[in-house]
């Protein structure tokens, strides 16, 4: 039976990128080596890296000025990276959910941290408006995509400081003016490979000024300075990274995936919101992320949603139990996956209600 995954992350990948990536196991560029033993030193993982680089660039259209990394630790690592080397005085940022909390938290670590709004007094089931962001912050940091609540931001903020984003879950899903930003960082397990590497576009001009000595591997700099070879990095991610961004590229681009990305969840939600039996936990159409759609029972079927994740599984839907703070379901709609699964998916509901 076909699959369909629409697990949160680690996700679903391109047959492309799967494909490639297995092939390099067992011989890695005609060396006789697998990608799994070769030198990150060698000529030809250094291509892997050069060409990784210069595809985020391409794709993100990122300006000169801004160095582009493969580095490990997950994103979680960067919500104390990214004070420890930027926060002078003090920085602001959004709490739209766990992950952005689980930032703000480390952030305080390390000086003067402005919550300049949040969403939790709901469960984070919308993103906030009307805040200030103070001009003498250092930076203001927001998550992009907020996987486990299933809103998102999909436009860059306007405000008068430079920016710092979490883009984990929805990298490579919508244009993004990256002159805005010091940094956007991404876990790479949603849109581009493998767990295990961490993605970020740094620019160079931010770096160097925090008032404090800054350990040596947790210094952007240190890696800037050696294109993301200072120590061994996670090989075998930023092999399958550089297979989804060529496939990305042979797509069309960035501005193709949007519209695939739109397509897909526009079809979820209206399949959502016209059911008698489902509801969507974000209530408002613009704060919705296209790329993590929750969604519950209504109170009269609540006790029906374990028989429904059942039912879902005997047409091979995996990865739709929703997290545990929300509950109910979530369906992942990473680049990778196709139109078909959403139409497998929409099919059980209509099933599984017409059953009820």
């Amino acid at each position: 039976m076909k699959k369909h995954n629409f697990y949160a992350g680690p996700s679903i990948m391109s047959q492309y990128t799967i494909r490639n990536t297995a092939d390099a196991v067992l011989d890695f560029a005609n060396t006789g080596l697998s990608i799994l033993e070769v030198s990150h030193r060698s000529k030809e993982f250094q291509a892997v890296m050069d060409e990784a680089q210069a595809l985020v660039k391409e794709l993100l259209e990122v300006p000169e000025g801004y160095s582009v990394l493969f580095l490990g630790g997950g994103a979680s690592l960067q919500f104390a990276m990214v004070p420890y080397n930027l926060l002078i005085n003090k920085a602001a940022y959004l709490d739209t959910g766990v992950w952005a909390h689980k930032a703000i938290k480390e952030a305080k670590l390390f000086g003067q941290v402005d919550v300049v709004a949040s969403s939790e007094d709901k469960n984070y089931n919308y993103i906030p408006r009307d805040y200030t962001v103070p001009a003498d912050a250092d930076y203001f940091h927001y998550t992009t995509n907020n996987t486990i609540y299933g809103t998102e931001i999909r436009k860059d903020p306007d405000v008068p400081v430079r920016l710092v984003s979490d883009m984990s879950s929805d990298i490579f899903s919508r244009p993004v003016d990256v002159s805005k930003y010091d940094i956007i960082y991404a876990g790479a397990q949603k849109n581009l490979a493998p767990a295990g590497a961490t993605l970020i576009i740094v620019r160079d001009e931010c770096l160097g000024k925090a008032p404090r000595p800054v350990p040596t591997m947790l210094n952007y700099k240190t890696h800037t300075d050696k294109g993301s070879m200072f120590n061994t990095p996670p090989v075998l991610p930023i092999y399958s990274a550089l297979q989804t961004l060529k496939y990305y590229k042979e797509m069309g681009g960035i501005k193709e995936l949007e519209r695939r990305d739109l397509a897909k969840a526009a079809k979820l939600y209206e399949a959502i919101d016209s059911s008698r039996m489902f509801v969507a936990t974000v209530p408002n159409h613009e704060d919705r992320s296209i790329m993590n759609v929750c969604f519950v029972m209504k109170p009269e079927y609540k006790e029906l949603e374990k028989e429904f994740i059942d039912f879902a599984s005997t047409k091979g839907i995996v990865g739709i139990k929703g997290h545990r703070s929300v509950g109910g379901f979530r369906a992942s709609l990473y680049n990778a996956l196709p139109m078909e699964s959403v139409d497998v998916l929409i099919q059980a509901m209509k099933e599984f209600q017409d059953k009820h």
